[in-house]
């Protein structure tokens, strides 16, 4: 029954043009919420040149106001069919663009792979990019619980939270990541910093070479949606509004 309730609770929604030429979807990470465009938000605000931009942020189901329920896997199902239905209902007759930071990138890759038609364009921010020979690394392992001990800091009580736990297993750490984004058709462009051990940029060299719809801008900065990416974001966007 929950199934076909699900929806992501809708946290920013605004154009500066009553008549939007695109819209773009901002998808968040994992222990975190929508607010992490706040920032990137009030710069596009501020820009003429996306004046005709929808912009439109959800918190992903078990994080900020979106529904958290012991009923739900937090895994691709759940997360894909309310993002769908949130979609849906923004009603929105433009071209659409999908932008993902870390986890993110994950779940709108995957929402491409299954509705190729319904996307224009992909940006992935931060995306996590690993191979099955990182998995098969010890040393992998021992990064993934420095991170999880890193989340743990700021929320020691996250890691007994089912939705960061089926967050981490059924999509972060998901053995086919890397073949999904290999073989996505739409066009799709990848911000990171060359810096960001959490994402194993090295493999980004490889992932651009499998796939020729992908190409990649480095950054320098931390793992988040910086400044610097999000400029990077907004020289896309202008392109793709004035294109």
């Amino acid at each position: 029954m929950m199934q076909h309730k699900l929806t992501l609770f809708k946290t920013y929604d605004k154009c500066a043009n009553a008549k939007p030429k695109l819209t773009v979807v901002l998808i968040h990470g994992i222990a975190s919420d929508s607010s992490t465009y706040n920032t990137a938000l009030k710069h596009f605000e501020k820009m003429s040149d996306l004046k005709d931009v929808r912009f439109v942020t959800f918190d992903l189901l078990g994080s900020g106001k979106s529904l958290k329920s012991d009923e739900l896997n937090y895994d691709y199902n759940d997360q894909l069919s309310a993002l769908k239905k949130s979609i849906k209902q923004l009603k929105s007759k433009t071209p659409l663009i999908l932008v993902g930071h870390s986890l993110g990138t994950f779940i709108v890759t995957r929402f491409t792979n299954k509705y190729p038609k319904s996307v224009s364009r992909l940006i992935l921010i931060s995306p996590p990019i690993y191979t099955k020979a990182d998995f098969a690394n010890p040393a992998f392992a021992v990064g993934i619980d420095a991170f999880k001990k890193a989340v743990s800091v700021k929320n020691r009580d996250i890691l007994k939270e089912k939705s960061f736990i089926n967050s981490m297993d059924k999509i972060v750490l998901d053995k086919n990541n890397y073949d999904v984004l290999a073989q996505i058709k739409v066009p799709t462009t990848l911000i990171y910093s060359k810096e960001d051990q959490l994402i194993a940029p090295y493999n980004v060299p490889g992932i651009i070479r499998k796939n020729s719809s992908l190409h990649a801008i480095g950054t320098h900065g931390r793992h988040g949606v910086t400044e610097d990416k999000f400029k990077e974001l907004a020289k896309i966007l202008v392109k793709e509004v004035n294109a």
